[in-house]
């Protein structure tokens, strides 16, 4: 079954990346894309990347948004995974992200949405979530992240809310009862910090 015969298709590409199909727009999560082997200097700490993606950046076909919780860490978003944002007509993520990428990314504070009209004429909303990338107090040294929840606005629906690289805190709490308002079934699925609410998954 291939994406355009059902309403969600989901594929892992490894560490923080999905790719994602709605509706026929496709959405990608936190791009990472380096091969195994290379080392980044994050903060204090080096990282080593150990495992590449299960598929290069050139194999991936048509992108329509990025999603991106942050930028400031390259486990995150690599070198090749900032390439990739080149050629991605629409790069959602913090507003301090925003302004570091440029090239016209889109910086969302939390709870703030931005839609996109599909090519099944659907609305797809994508609304920032809070996150926090460690223990509270932490943001001056982890710098600000953004989860995200996509909804069908034409039906209310929630189906997929992306973390953010972040645990469960205080601040999720209204992002639950959100979900409750709008009847958005127990998640059932969980991969790479992605959580589907209620959709059909198809497995490519």
């Amino acid at each position: 079954m291939n994406a355009s015969e059902c309403d969600f298709a989901m594929r892992y590409i490894g560490g923080p990346t999905v790719i994602l199909t709605i509706d026929g727009v496709s959405f990608i999560t936190d791009p990472t894309f380096d091969a195994a082997g290379g080392e980044y200097a994050s903060g204090t700490v080096r990282l080593h990347k150990t495992r590449g993606p299960a598929v290069g950046a050139e194999g991936l076909g048509r992108l329509d948004v990025a999603l991106v919780s942050h930028d400031q860490h390259p486990d995150n978003l690599d070198t090749s995974g900032r390439a990739l944002l080149e050629s991605i007509p629409h790069v959602l993520t913090t507003r301090a992200g925003a302004t570091r990428l440029g090239r016209g990314a889109m910086g969302l504070d939390p709870w703030q949405s931005w839609s996109v009209r599909t090519p099944q004429g659907t609305t797809l909303s994508v609304t920032a979530t809070p996150a926090r990338h460690g223990p509270a107090g932490i943001e001056p040294v982890s710098g600000d992240v953004i989860g995200f929840v996509i909804s069908r606005v034409e039906d209310s629906v929630d189906l997929v809310y992306a973390t953010g690289d972040t645990r469960r805190n205080p601040e999720h709490r209204p992002l639950r009862s959100k979900a409750e308002e709008r009847g958005s079934r127990r998640p059932y699925l969980h991969s790479a910090q992605m959580i589907a609410l209620g959709v059909k998954v198809c497995q490519n």
